[in-house]
């Protein structure tokens, strides 16, 4: 089962970007112990030298984390047809321990290489580099998430036995079983739609502060995580079954059917993109020094308002998809 094509990419990719990654952190702590921008020495211009190679490198590797997590997602649907009692890709992560781990761990890659390449991003406009040392300890802190993200992908497809009966969507998420996953779908549905589309006017609230002061961003990009976590949740325990019309199959992945035209695609890219964007803000407000560098005074806020906007956008746009479900649904929930 290992040597299933989508498989094999995706451990190869895993390998070597964690390869990559290794090497690019233990350059980063010899980088982050001896950079002085100001500097003319030797030493400064060879590491300037060397950091355009692994800059390089490590944007394949961001580039490439953000296209696994797709793929992921994709092949664990795919491989649902493989065992008994699966019907999407819930069935197939719960096959041993190690799926849903695994896909947690691929979410946080993929914020994580988001962030990393718009910082990269941004000092790359900047003359003296402003933003090179928070990127290093950034990746110093990432690198680890990633490799063992991908240890666990490893031991995730290693332990894939088609013999075993998993458990699929309709026995996971459902209240009358234990598990987070059933305490989700047993959330109030008036109290889910509550958190959706109050924490969405909290954050237009933060979007608007942040554009009048936009060295607050900081405030709005700590809430994006915090409403992405209350988006999934009314997902499962509200969105879901106004998609499918029944008020006991509360799947967030059966969404991404062709039966149910696609929709989960739409509101998961707009979900990914309000919250990518509103971390990249957040990140590009925290560190002190690079924010007030002159050489970004010109190109910093507009990347700032770009984010801003690009992620209340998204936020918006799931919002609405949420609302169009809401309507065009057969299922009543509320009289």
């Amino acid at each position: 089962m290992i040597f299933q094509s989508a498989i094999m990419a995706l451990l190869l990719s895993s390998l070597l970007d964690s390869l990559i990654l290794v090497w690019a952190a233990l350059f980063a702590v010899s980088l982050l112990k001896h950079w002085d921008a100001a500097s003319g020495h030797g030493r400064q211009i060879t590491l300037e030298r060397r950091t355009y190679l692994v800059s390089t490198a490590l944007v394949f590797v961001m580039l490439v984390e953000l296209m696994s997590l797709i793929l992921f997602v994709y092949n664990a649907d795919r491989m649902a047809v493989m065992f008994v009692g699966a019907m999407c890709a819930v069935g197939t992560l719960n096959v041993n321990a190690y799926g849903f781990p695994a896909l947690l761990f691929k979410l946080a890659a993929f914020f994580g290489s988001f962030v990393w390449l718009v910082l990269h991003h941004v000092d790359g406009k900047g003359r003296d580099y402003p933003f090179m040392r928070f990127k290093y300890w950034f990746l110093i802190g990432l690198a680890p998430v990633m490799v063992f993200g991908a240890v666990l992908q490893l031991v995730y497809f290693l332990y894939l036995e088609a013999d075993v009966i998993t458990s699929c969507c309709s026995r996971i998420f459902t209240p009358e079983v234990s598990g987070i996953e059933a305490q989700l779908a047993s959330l109030d549905p008036k109290l889910a739609l509550w958190v959706l589309f109050a924490g969405l006017g909290v954050l237009s609230l933060l979007a608007s502060v942040s554009f009048i002061r936009i060295r607050l961003s900081w405030l709005y990009a700590l809430f994006c995580p915090v409403y992405f976590v209350g988006a999934i949740t009314a997902i499962i325990s509200v969105i879901a079954p106004y998609i499918y019309a029944q008020p006991h199959h509360h799947c967030p992945f059966c969404i991404l059917k062709p039966e149910y035209d696609f929709i989960g695609y739409g509101l998961y890219l707009c979900l990914f993109v309000g919250t990518a964007f509103g971390l990249s803000a957040g990140a590009l407000s925290l560190p002190i020094k690079a924010v007030k560098a002159a050489s970004l005074k010109q190109h910093l806020p507009r990347v700032l308002y770009a984010c801003i906007s690009l992620s209340i956008g998204g936020f918006l746009a799931f919002g609405g998809l949420c609302l169009f479900a809401i309507w065009s649904s057969q299922l009543v929930y509320f009289r």
